[in-house]
């Protein structure tokens, strides 16, 4: 019963912020990059104008459906929190709105990138898998189904 209580507790914060798009500021990031306490947290970046992002998007949905109490799916904005419309419609038309997602909030959104993937170049679609364990791993562009398949825990 403690166990319960305790994943409830620990997923309290994202039940709160599923189906509401999120700042996300340079202050955010620590807090989201660090290591869930089991399974896998699954950042999705993307932007309106990316064309793969959507089926990446479902992809990765799919896959967090498969595996709930393992993969926590968040969906993360390239764009800035001033589109909000625009980004909660797309989530909506994509049933992407279930998920906790953020949106960017800074003036300089190289900064926010840099923090997330010192690695990344801001293109998307890109993944970032952040392990119980620690580690961390990014893939950008399209995800194939090989890829999907790794990220399985």
């Amino acid at each position: 019963m403690k166990r319960l209580l305790l994943a409830f507790l620990l997923w309290l914060p994202t039940l709160a912020c599923a189906g509401t798009l999120q700042p996300l500021a340079a202050a955010d990031v620590p807090a989201l990059l660090q290591p869930p306490a089991h399974g896998m947290r699954i950042l999705a970046l993307w932007s309106l104008d990316c064309a793969y992002c959507e089926p990446n998007l479902e992809a990765l949905a799919a896959l967090q459906r498969a595996d709930p109490r393992e993969i926590e799916l968040v969906t993360v904005t390239t764009d800035s929190i001033q589109l909000r419309t625009a980004i909660e419609a797309r989530l909506r038309s994509m049933k992407m709105d279930v998920y906790p997602a953020r949106a960017y909030a800074e003036a300089s959104p190289e900064r926010i990138n840099f923090l997330l993937d010192p690695n990344w170049g801001g293109e998307t679609p890109r993944v970032l898998v952040i392990r119980a364990d620690g580690s961390r791993r990014g893939i950008s562009g399209a995800l194939t189904p090989a890829q999907l398949h790794k990220l399985r825990p």
